[in-house]
């Protein structure tokens, strides 16, 4: 299994963070143009433990069908979901919510398993991850500056919403 960790903080409380990233209509806002990401399960999608969604993707050159379903949920602190359908043997999101310095550190921890293994393969993976999880930690903090309750395009802020410096990690397959 192979593990990709991310983390990025933002000057909002853990709630807010939580239910921006809670609902699942914020994924097409917090996800890569590149990646035609396109939810199929008819909105709106009331989040639960159990709540499965569906939807279609372009991953490199491919045209993926995915589903997930949400394995926890605990308001303002921590959710989980794991793929249920898709290109993955094994995929499982953590997200975490915790209130640090009058802000938040959005934590997200992937562990993924491929179909046919291997480090290169695990290593291509994360680099995409990487770049789809910069692009949503920018779009997070910029939307949340904005209110992010608008469904269009916010104007561009005066200035930078402050964000700290995103880390992540990827350990290599066991």
């Amino acid at each position: 299994m192979s593990r990709f960790i991310t983390d990025f903080w933002l000057p909002c409380p853990p709630e807010r963070a939580f239910a921006f990233f809670g609902d699942a209509r914020n994924l097409n806002r917090v996800t890569p143009p590149w990646f035609r990401f396109e939810i199929l399960t008819p909105q709106p999608i009331v989040m639960a433990a159990g709540t499965r969604i569906d939807y279609r993707l372009r991953w490199r050159f491919a045209n993926l069908a995915w589903s997930s379903r949400v394995t926890l949920w605990t308001p303002a602190v921590h959710f989980v979901y794991e793929q249920a359908r898709g290109p993955f043997a094994a995929f499982r999101h953590d997200h975490r919510f915790t209130p640090e310095a009058g802000g938040v550190r959005i934590s997200d921890r992937i562990d993924f398993r491929l179909p046919l293994g291997g480090r290169l393969a695990a290593r291509a993976v994360a680099a995409d991850l990487r770049r789809i999880f910069s692009h949503r930690a920018r779009r997070a903090a910029r939307l949340l500056a904005a209110g992010g309750a608008q469904e269009s395009e916010p104007a561009a802020p005066s200035r930078r919403p402050r964000t700290s410096a995103s880390s992540s990690a990827i350990e290599e397959p066991t």
